[in-house]
Parts: structure tokens; sequence; C-alpha cells
């Protein structure tokens, strides 16, 4: 994003506060905690890239249960499950009509089988929102590499995606591509499948190699100090890279933590491109194992709840969402290891919001109180921002009333849709919360205060 030939100009916070979300990245926003769900026929072979023109016959999962993999994911307190319908291999998993590398010429039902529409339908039986990854690199297909005629077959399997499965919430790009110097490569017309997604599905978001929602810049869940969601237009086009994507057959990216700049949209950020400025909010994924694919070999390697939980704070609680892959067994279920964390870390978050202290709040002229009624320990406060009138907060103070006198609780820069500012337990009667420094009036649309205690073992509801 750095360019010497830019002149630095002051921002003016106003019209910062002046750039808003659309509907969709709105109600995208609003799903906060979602899944991934990777599963073709990669699974079978224990890879996690495919070479192209496996054997279908490969594809035969014993047990496939759609409805196992979404009540997993909904008792994690999940919203919503995007399906890698097609991953670099090329192998579909509905019956396209412009290629045989499918589900159709597989034994799996008989060939008669259609994963995408199994999935689509267990998360409307569940409650969740359904939304498909589309590989753009395809190792199999043969029209690969030759500009314009590949690109109308993957509109036509985006277009099959887009008007067989109900709504979609989310398409899901990424810019994997070619197979180097000496293989092919394909320029990929990124106009045109936003295009055909805005003309079939004008309420589905288009994430990360699109113009919606950008990519936190690593797999392995970390998060910047401060997360803006309005920065530099040309962050649309850097998403498009492939270089960003990953590059090898192995399980390292998902935890390898990379950030080519924390400081996206701060002023002194954005004072470069004064006039080219979109709402571009952030999404953390990551993947509950080492790879994005299940191997048995990593049934022991599924990531603690505690680590899971910690990034749940940091992204839902970072004015970003959490997308978390968990892949089904070649079996076609959800390991017992994975559905046992899901189950906990959905415990966990529940938990955390079912010990926020009822409070009564009087709002002054430069700061919100919130009074406890009586001394209470606490260990968090969730402040949270209206951004249908954009993203204003730049920093503020958490204070805590002990004794008489308030002492400092927590301080923190951006807050957008959510932020959660943890801090050791303390017994305080009052939190007093001051915005320091804001781009226009301050709308904070949420302010809640967490009762320390721990997480219960009960059976989630």
């Amino acid at each position: 994003m750095d360019d010497k030939t830019l002149t630095a100009v002051p921002v003016d916070g106003r019209r910062l506060a002046g750039i808003r979300p659309s509907a969709r990245q709105l109600a995208w926003q609003q799903l906060e905690f979602y899944g991934f769900v990777h599963f073709g026929v990669t699974t079978m072979t224990d890879h996690e890239w495919g070479l192209g023109h496996e054997d279908p016959a490969l594809f035969d999962p014993p047990e496939v249960d759609a409805d196992q993999w979404v009540r997993a994911l909904a008792r994690a307190g999940m919203r919503a499950v995007i399906l890698t319908a097609k991953h670099h291999d090329g192998f579909c998993l509905w019956p396209s009509a412009v290629t045989r590398h499918s589900v159709a010429s597989s034994p799996w039902r008989n060939g008669r089988g259609d994963l995408v529409r199994e999935v689509s339908e267990a998360a409307a039986r569940h409650g969740l929102k359904f939304g498909v990854y589309l590989s753009p690199w395809d190792r199999t297909e043969p029209t690969y590499g030759s500009g314009k005629d590949y690109d109308d077959f993957y509109l036509a399997q985006l277009t099959e995606l887009l008007t067989g499965y109900g709504p979609v919430f989310c398409v899901w790009l990424d810019g994997a591509n070619g197979e180097g110097p000496n293989g092919r490569r394909q320029t990929y017309d990124w106009d045109r499948y936003y295009a055909r997604v805005r003309e079939l599905q004008p309420e589905a978001v288009i994430s990360v190699c699109g113009p919606d929602v950008r990519w936190c810049g690593n797999e392995a869940g970390h998060t910047r100090p401060d997360e803006w969601s309005v920065v530099p237009r040309v962050l649309q086009d850097a998403e498009r890279v492939s270089a960003r994507s990953q590059q090898a057959d192995d399980g390292t990216f998902a935890r390898r933590v990379r950030s080519d700049e924390d400081d996206l949209g701060s002023r002194e950020a954005l004072a470069a491109y004064p006039d080219d400025l979109v709402w571009y909010p952030a999404e953390v994924n990551t993947s509950i194992r080492p790879g994005w694919f299940h191997h048995p070999a990593e049934n022991g390697q599924v990531r603690s709840v505690d680590e899971l939980f910690g990034i749940y704070l940091s992204s839902v609680g970072g004015n970003a969402t959490f997308l978390l892959n968990v892949p089904p067994a070649r079996d076609g279920r959800i390991h017992p290891n994975d559905v046992a964390t899901l189950e906990s870390l959905g415990r966990r978050i529940d938990d955390f919001h079912s010990r926020s202290v009822p409070v009564a709040r009087s709002d002054e002229n430069d700061f919100i109180v919130l009074d406890l009624g009586e001394h209470r320990e606490v260990e968090a406060v969730v402040l949270g921002e209206d951004i249908t009138q954009g993203q204003r907060v730049e920093r503020v103070l958490v204070e805590g009333r002990r004794g008489g006198e308030w002492i400092v609780l927590g301080e923190t820069g951006a807050v957008g849709y959510r932020r959660i500012v943890t801090f050791a337990a303390v017994t305080v009667d009052r939190v007093r919360i001051t915005v320091t420094e804001a781009r226009d009036t301050p709308v904070l649309s949420q302010t809640s205060v967490i009762g320390s205690g721990t997480a219960r073992t009960g059976t989630r509801r």
C-alpha cells in the first residue's frame, strides 16, 4: 500500500465517518462467527491440494451427514456455513452440467448425489445462512489458462451455484492461480465474476478476492491491534494478487502469522489516499486443525478451546468476523475431537455473554457511566458503534470506580462494530467510558460490562 509518489494531506474526520457499509456488508458483519467446510476428493487422498484429474471413483464417503456438520457448527455459536463446492483440483461437489469431473461420475449416492444441495438444505433446517467457495484455479479443466473460454466455463459453474440452491450470503474467492512459469496461467476476469454475483445474488457479499470483505492478511487467526473498516480502495486490488494465497500443499500456512501492515486505517495511514477510500471490513479466517482438509494424522492437533476463544475475542471483539474451518473426515462425518471442541467453544462463548452485568447507563457530554448498582468483580467491557453511522471512535479509555476512586481498566483504539476490552478481574461499582479521540460525534450503540467467572460445563441447548 506504500506509494512514495503520493502526497500526505490532512484527513477530515467527518468525511471518514461519512463512509458507510452497504446493506449486504452490514448483514454480513452481524453474523459475527461462521464456518468453512473443506471436503472433497482430496479428503479421500489425504492431500491439501489435489493434482487434478483424480479418479472420481475415489469419492465415496459412506456416512456423509450434512446435518451433523451443521449441528456441530451451530452448537459452537456459528450463524452461517461456507462450503468448498470446488477446490483447486476441479472436482465438483454438485453435478455440474459443464464438466464430468464431479460427484455425478462418482459411486457416491450411485452418481445421483449433490452435496451442495445437502449442505444448503441442512443449513436452512438449522437456521444457518449458506455460502459457497468456488476455486478460480482448476487443475482439471482443459480450458484453464485460455482466457475468455475459461472465464465462460467458470461463470457457468458460478451460475449453477447461484441459481440452484436458494439464497447465498457469501461467495468466497481466493487468488490461487496457475501452475507456475512453465505451466498454464489464467488471468481471471474478476469484474465479470463480480457482475454475475451481483446479478444473481445481490445480497451476497463477495469476500477476500472481492469488493465487500477483505482478508485480515494471514490464516493463523492473528488480528491487528486496531482493525479499521475504512481503508484505501487499492486494498481491493491487492487482495486479487495470487502471491498472497497459499502456495504449497502443506499444513503450515494455517499457523503462519503475516501482516503486511498493522495499520491500514488510521488518519496517518489514510493521509496519502485522501480521495479514494472505501468501506472494506476484515474477516479473520483460520482452521480448527493445521490443514484445511481433514488428515487422520492431525486428529490430535485440534486447536484448544482456549486458543479458539482467544481468536473469537480478538476477531469478533476486534471489528472483524471469524471464519473457522472445520473439515469432515473421509467417512463423511466431522471427527469427534472437532465436535467436542466446538461444543465446548459454544459453551464458552455463551458463558461469556451470559455474564453481562445489568447496568444503569448515563450519557454525559464527554463520557458514559455504567452504574453496576453494587460492587461487582468484572473482567471485560464490550463496546459497539452504530456502524450505519460509520466508524467514528479512534481511542477509548475504560475506567472503574473502586473505593470511590477511578482506576484505569483498559484503553483501546478503533471500536467499530464491536470491541471487547479485557482486563484482570477487578471489583468496582461503576465503569466509565471516555472517548478521547473520534472522527465525528461518537454513536456507541453497545456498552456492556462482563462479570468474572469460569465457563460452565453443562450441556449447551
